[in-house]
């Protein structure tokens, strides 16, 4: 073991092999099961993604409305006892935390059914996209609850997308932005090998069941070093009073050493993420419907001073957050739709790891003491 190489966080070690997705880094391109990912989200719905990601193959039109069907059908039939436990746990937690104590308690109902088994065949390709289906209702629900609003139903008349914005903001969104929600969800939704995904398949390579799977990959994505970006990301743009301010701020945080959230990115390091090229473009329209000018100025303020003086370009993060503030939605909510679009990646990848599973179990480098022996001195 002492001549293997040491990488700290598993930097650059394959830890599976997968037919879903890969970071091409040579062409600058993010794939999904063989096609580019950003024209998958100028050309599909994020339903049409979702399906290709999870089965393998381009949806025909009966296939996509029976996804449909199902997903309206999950929708409809959220379990009563969700809404207390939301209540209960009230302002005292973030939306992800109640996230995560969401989607465990969702596997109570189907545990009494004796459906927890990963392996059922069917019988999981259902479970995984119940969650699908209920985790942006989840989310929606939690922050009702937390903000002591009602909660607005889900609407069988409104496509996935548009449905889960008015789910969010109570407000039927308009083409626009029903176009540019669904375009940042299918940006989200499968980034290869990150540290959220990673976590569901090691949980679920010990045959646990998809809730517990997808509740760690919650609280992954809820650290600081994975999700939660986009958050700090709006509330820098908030704490900042217009584009002309925008760049002395930068300075001075760079000065004093600080971390600048929405830059850089552990796999592209000092390359543009393509994922951010077109969300910046997604802002674009949306400040050309809404307004917003001035919010986009400091974005792009922002990322030229920090090209200049760090050699990085913005992640997905950076311009998604400004997206989503003026799709009118709350900026403690980012992450937890971050998380909603992932869980089509992460359904993909779950089913991936039961079809061929072997359990993760690494080893260590040993770095501690041998040959130890205890003497009667040493306990006190």
């Amino acid at each position: 073991m002492d001549e293997i190489e040491y990488r700290p966080g598993l930097d650059g070690v394959p830890a599976v092999q997968t037919r879903i997705s890969f970071l091409d880094l040579e062409h600058e391109q993010i794939i999904i099961r063989g096609y580019d990912l950003i024209e998958l989200a100028k050309q599909l719905s994020y339903l049409e993604v979702g399906y290709l990601l999870l089965y393998g193959d381009l949806p025909q039109p009966d296939q996509l409305n029976a996804l449909e069907a199902t997903i309206r059908r999950h929708q409809a039939a959220i379990p009563p006892d969700l809404g207390p436990i939301y209540a209960a746990l009230g302002e005292r937690l973030h939306p992800m935390d109640a996230l995560r104590t969401g989607i465990s308690a969702l596997a109570a109902d189907q545990a009494d059914q004796g459906g927890l088994d990963p392996l059922r065949g069917d019988g999981l390709e259902d479970t995984l996209i119940r969650l699908w289906a209920l985790v942006p209702v989840m989310i929606a629900q939690a922050h009702s609850a937390r903000t002591h609003k009602p909660f607005p139903e889900p609407r069988a008349d409104l496509p996935f997308a548009a449905n889960f914005l008015w789910m969010l903001t109570g407000v039927k969104p308009s083409p626009l932005e029903t176009q540019v929600f669904d375009r940042l969800l299918i940006l989200y939704s499968e980034h290869e090998m990150p540290n959220s995904t990673f976590a569901a398949r090691v949980i679920a390579s010990s045959l646990a069941d998809p809730y517990g799977a997808l509740t760690g990959a919650v609280a992954a994505l809820k650290g600081p070093l994975h999700g939660g970006a986009n958050e700090a990301v709006m509330q820098m743009l908030q704490a900042v009073s217009g584009p002309e301010a925008m760049e002395a701020y930068l300075l001075d945080r760079l000065q004093a050493k600080a971390r600048i959230m929405g830059f850089g990115h552990r796999v592209y390091m000092h390359r543009p993420d393509p994922r951010a090229v077109m969300t910046k473009a997604l802002l674009a329209d949306l400040v050309s419907e809404k307004g917003g000018s001035a919010l986009k100025a400091m974005c792009e303020v922002g990322e030229r001073v920090m090209r200049e003086q760090k050699g990085l370009y913005p992640n997905l993060d950076y311009y998604a957050a400004p997206v989503y503030h003026l799709l009118g939605i709350a900026t403690e909510l980012f992450t937890p739709i971050f998380f909603a679009a992932r869980t089509a990646g992460l359904a993909a990848h779950l089913r991936e790891q039961y079809g061929n599973n072997r359990l993760f179990r690494p080893r260590v480098i040993y770095l501690g003491p041998r040959g130890l022996t205890v003497k009667d001195g040493d306990r006190g």
